[in-house]
């Protein structure tokens, strides 16, 4: 490690290890950025050719119609038929594809040939039910290995799945079954988290009642507790698997793989901003394919023989991108986990990591920071030493929770990957590669073939250093391409703030380097007295203090500054609060960021409101400051 001094701040700067260098798919990021930039359609072209396609593309992107750009245009493709159908034709039909434990212990394996198997019968399941090429279905369950069974399953026959987190109300999903007027659901009886079942079938009730159209539900018997059935709609999934539909009219386990165009449908996936109703983000078979497999190959530089554990959960693009179908692609070996990090101890994690010696952790900050909280002896108690990379996803990244990152769990020898993308970018867009030189809380450089920048208001790059809007300026493979029955929405919503400019909605900055700092929303950012302070940077400020475990800041009318910064604190165990703390703290921001930064009230509070993807609703922390409603708390964790 050295430090260098970037743009008049001192910065740590971590160098790649000598083996991290050799292990490395990609040597020189510098070398394929250029290649990428020098012919964008050559690249995407070549990485595109490392999958098999039913029938070449004609065109590797069609931008005649733009924004609804099209990649590998004539393709025939389907994304199942490279994550099993290629495999099972190889020595990989018996290597472990899925290894799931339960928050209560139980253990399930899946070897390539056994997925394989296990999609096949449940495809044909639902063919009997009449589910059809550009059907969508909707998925609610908990995180139990029949979730990626029933996506591929759906994408194997050209259906749409629709994932629904499963901590979602029953108000959120039955919008969601709605809006993609999906006839068959699938779910769960219920499912576990924290030692408590989740009643997801008696949400799934109540959200069908109120849809009102779908016909057939699927229910996974995980939980065993009763559940009322409904005759004639209702039908458990393993009794279903032991029937005659499960399988051909020979009655092999088979089911053909339906042929795709590129540009068909995969899955369409809701997200929801502060306002307006939630929106169905469309991803497609080829793009989208090509996109995630690449970034995981370049950026962890998976390999067949690795295991990969992506601590998200399915419900999310995390989960859908690099849990179930970017490590199936790959051919490695993918770990999931159902319950919480800190069930039954906190060393929950660490325990499983040392257990199936997995190769490769991508977890949230905010899991870090709540794991940091309860110190260093848990993870220590355990052989980590089957880890070789490390990586953070979700939001941005705060240098102290990096640093314990690197320190505890990597032994500084695993370079972390600090990746920025979104559900609509479907795959990493700026992210390090194992060879980069790393800062940390910086998510460093776009990857090849991705053109990012920052823009002021007037619509032109800012200097080194200067805060601005987030734009990505060329198409990629990966990207959404459109949101569902509402084409108006997604060309106002990403393309009409910058003409021709993808508008991230995220702000940030770069600095003298090149390298990238994810800010935050642009709805996180506080104007105090005409300057512009980003909450991750406020909230990094007082993480970084010995006392703090966690902070949020919100920014509230000031009669003189515009307005003031109002931040939340969760302290650390065996810290108290005093009056001095509270001097103190400010004082740590002011050191940290400067005067303008000084928190006009800090408030010590037991949690925090976040949603069930683990990010802080600082809409709510203001609405309940103001006194004023608190609007949609569908997404709050309970």
């Amino acid at each position: 490690m050295s430090t260098l001094s970037v743009d008049q701040e001192p910065v740590d700067l971590y160098q790649p290890s000598s083996a991290a260098l050799a292990a490395a798919t990609i040597k020189n990021r510098a070398e394929q950025t250029q290649i990428a930039a020098g012919n964008l359609e050559g690249f995407w072209a070549e990485r595109a050719s490392e999958y098999e396609w039913f029938e070449p593309w004609e065109k590797v992107l069609d931008d005649s119609r733009a924004p609804f750009y099209q990649w590998f245009v004539g393709g025939k493709v389907n994304i199942v038929a490279n994550c099993l159908d290629r495999h099972c034709s190889t020595w990989r039909r018996n290597k472990l594809a899925l290894i799931w434990e339960g928050e209560t212990g139980e253990v399930r394996t899946y070897s390539y040939h056994a997925l394989n198997r296990e999609v096949c019968m449940f495809a044909n399941v639902l063919r009997s039910m009449g589910v059809h090429k550009g059907d969508r279905v909707t998925i609610y369950m908990g995180r139990v290995p029949e979730l990626p069974v029933a996506m591929l399953a759906c994408a194997k026959i050209g259906a749409v799945h629709s994932v629904v987190y499963g901590g979602f109300s029953v108000e959120a999903l039955h919008e969601r079954i709605e809006d993609s007027q999906s006839n068959v659901v699938i779910t769960c009886d219920g499912g576990y988290m924290n030692g408590k079942i989740v009643e997801l079938k008696k949400i799934s009730d109540e959200a069908i009642r109120r849809a009102g159209s779908v016909e057939h539900v699927i229910v996974v018997k995980r939980t065993a507790h009763e559940v009322p059935m409904e005759s004639g709609r209702d039908y458990w999934y393993h009794d279903l698997m032991s029937l005659p539909v499960a399988r051909t009219a020979s009655g092999n386990s088979r089911c053909e793989t339906e042929v795709m165009d590129a540009e068909d449908p995969l899955f369409m996936l809701y997200t929801s901003g502060t306002t307006g109703k939630p929106k169905a983000i469309v991803h497609s078979h080829g793009g989208y394919m090509v996109g995630v497999g690449t970034t995981l190959k370049w950026v962890f530089d998976l390999k067949e023989e690795d295991r990969w554990w992506c601590a998200a959960d399915p419900g999310w693009i995390t989960g859908h991108s690099y849990i179930v179908y970017a490590p199936l692609l790959l051919g490695a070996t993918s770990f999931m986990y159902e319950g919480a990090p800190t069930y039954p101890y906190p060393n929950r994690w660490w325990s499983m990591i040392e257990k199936y010696g997995i190769n490769v952790l991508y977890a949230a900050p905010t899991a870090i920071r709540g794991l940091m909280r309860f110190g260093e002896a848990w993870p220590n108690r355990h052989d980590l030493s089957s880890l070789r990379l490390l990586g953070s996803v979700g939001e941005p990244i705060n240098p102290e929770a990096w640093r314990w990152y690197y320190r505890v769990i990597g032994k500084e020898r695993c370079p972390i990957m600090d990746t920025w993308w979104q559900t609509e970018t479907g795959m990493f867009m700026i992210t390090p590669l194992p060879e980069t030189s790393l800062k940390p809380g910086s998510a460093t450089f776009a990857f090849p073939g991705v053109e990012a920048d920052i823009y002021g208001e007037n619509g032109q790059p800012v200097g080194p250093g200067e805060e601005g809007f987030l734009v990505l300026k060329q198409p990629w493979p990966a990207m959404l391409r459109t949101i569902y029955n509402d084409p108006d929405r997604y060309v106002q919503q990403y393309w009409s703030r910058f003409p021709g400019v993808y508008f991230t909605g995220d702000s940030a900055r770069r600095d003298s380097d090149g390298y990238f700092w994810i800010i935050g929303r642009v709805d996180d950012v506080i104007k105090v007295s005409g300057y512009r302070l980003g909450t991750a940077e406020i909230e990094s400020a007082l993480v970084s203090h010995a006392a703090v475990a966690e902070a949020a800041a919100i920014g509230l009318p000031h009669d003189i500054k515009g307005n003031a910064i109002h931040a939340f604190v969760i302290l650390r165990s065996g810290a108290e609060y005093t009056d001095q703390l509270i001097n103190e703290l400010k004082a740590h921001v002011v050191h940290e960021i400067g005067p303008i930064a000084n928190p006009e009230r800090i408030e010590i509070v037991q949690q925090l409101p976040k949603t069930r993807s683990g990010k802080i609703m600082r809409r709510v922390l203001k609405a309940r400051a103001l006194g004023l409603p608190e609007g949609d708390l569908t997404t709050l964790e309970e």
